[in-house]
């Protein structure tokens, strides 16, 4: 249906218009209006009904026609549908709950710093920092040696990472090192818990640092940055350990020959002898039981390092001469077999009891092919090492004796005797044992 009408403007002007009304017999039996809508009775048609939506929807109200949806006014803007559904103020939300958080942390952060500032101090603790900065600074007056910073040994050794590492044992590790100036080092890492340790260490560097022998590897310089770790710095010959070479010598003939094998035992057994015998006080390794101490030279004379720094768990007067007489023993095992017997030494041992010692010399010196000079200087350097593993420092197997007995090997039995002997020229020590051949003690 429809009507008009008109709207009044003055006497002689108005507007006129029409409306058009649609509406739906109100007897009909299917369902008329949708959700959210209510019905109403139309104003033009008799009869008739029209379905309108309630309050927060729009739409034409019928079932079958558009229906209702919701509306709603969001962030200034008409929206219909599911977006009136969403959260209305989220970020804000969000804006409030972290201006609250905020406050409520720090204050919990303040209270936890300040339960930190008022927890007892660890005994010790201070006392070992102060000791620390008094022995260091008085070191460092005092130092003959070279002084690294930590960054400059971290940069040497890769960050002291696990393929630079030459040693891992009760004297510390061992990295090896290439300085900025393309120096070969290896750094020797050593623990101080406490102030006797602090003290111990770096009086030892400075009385090592001091001795001048061809056989130790020489004391470069140490750093003290890197707070309970000192770092002592030793020079790393370019032909790197007598193990690497021990180890390359299996399967391959002669690479480390028997010549060379004995020159390096007794001028292993040479150092120890004069640190032991002619330093003051003497100066003991503790664990010289391993080829990874000791370096090789491009000629492949020795260079004896890993000295141990601390005097905690080292035995005391005669134990340290048969602890290191002991550990010899055991390298002297090594170097006859190329192979480490630190655990279980008890195997070889019973080998050259019972007259098998060809099955424990290393494949690499064909022992059977040597002449029978040569097999003889193995058989004696083999009782040696059973001596001073059965032992130790006893009044006829000190280290000097042991060295003694190495050097009579090399001079009777060694067509290169003279050469050999030359190679001792700069210890007194072993001048004194050239001078007095009736004092050898030969095995």
């Amino acid at each position: 249906g429809f009507t008009s009408w008109v709207v009044s403007r003055g006497t002689n002007t108005g507007i006129r218009g029409v409306k058009l009304e649609w509406a739906i017999p109100r007897n009909i039996p299917d369902r008329i209006c949708a959700n959210n809508a209510d019905m109403v009775n139309a104003t033009t048609i008799e009869a008739g009904v029209r379905c309108l939506c309630k309050d927060g929807f729009v739409g034409d109200g019928f079932a079958k026609g558009a229906g209702c949806i919701k509306s709603c006014i969001k962030e200034g803007q008409e929206a219909y549908g599911k977006e009136c559904d969403r959260p209305k103020h989220s970020h804000k939300k969000l804006v409030i709950f972290a201006g609250v958080l905020a406050p409520i942390f720090i204050l919990v952060s303040l209270f936890l710093f300040l339960c930190i500032l008022k927890r007892p101090v660890k005994p010790g603790s201070f006392q070992l920092d102060q000791a620390r900065y008094n022995s260091t600074l008085s070191f460092r007056k005092g130092c003959r040696t070279r002084l690294f910073s930590y960054r400059e040994l971290d940069e040497a050794t890769r960050a002291f990472e696990d393929s630079q590492m030459l040693v891992n044992d009760k004297n510390g590790t061992i990295h090896a090192g290439i300085l900025s100036d393309g120096s070969h080092i290896a750094v020797q890492k050593v623990q101080c818990e406490t102030e006797r340790d602090l003290i111990d260490v770096l009086s030892r560097i400075e009385l090592i640092s001091s001795v001048v022998h061809r056989n130790l590897a020489r004391l470069v310089g140490c750093c003290i940055e890197s707070g309970s770790t000192l770092l002592v710095v030793y020079e790393y010959p370019a032909n790197g350990t007598l193990e690497k070479h021990l180890q390359y010598s299996r399967g391959q003939k002669f690479v480390l020959d028997w010549y060379k094998r004995l020159r390096i035992a007794t001028e292993i057994a040479s150092i120890l002898a004069y640190m032991q015998y002619e330093i003051a006080p003497p100066i003991f390794h503790h664990g010289l039981k391993s080829s990874d101490y000791v370096f090789l030279d491009v000629d492949f004379s020795v260079k004896v390092s890993g000295f141990a720094l601390l005097s905690s768990g080292c035995g005391d007067g005669h134990n340290n001469y048969e602890n290191d007489v002991y550990d010899f023993g055991l390298l002297l095992l090594e170097i006859i077999s190329g192979t480490k017997y630190t655990d279980m030494p008890t195997v070889a041992l019973e080998k050259i009891k019972s007259g098998k010692l060809e099955e424990i010399v290393d494949p690499s010196l064909y022992y059977h092919e040597q002449p029978i000079t040569r097999r003889e200087q193995i058989e004696i350097v083999a009782d040696i090492a059973t001596r001073c593993l059965l032992f130790g420092a006893d009044d006829k197997n000190g280290m000097i004796d042991v060295a003694k007995g190495l050097v009579h090997i090399a001079k009777v039995g060694n067509k290169k005797g003279p050469e050999f002997e030359e190679t001792f020229s700069n210890s007194s020590l072993l001048q004194m044992i050239s001078m007095s051949p009736d004092s050898i003690h030969v095995p």
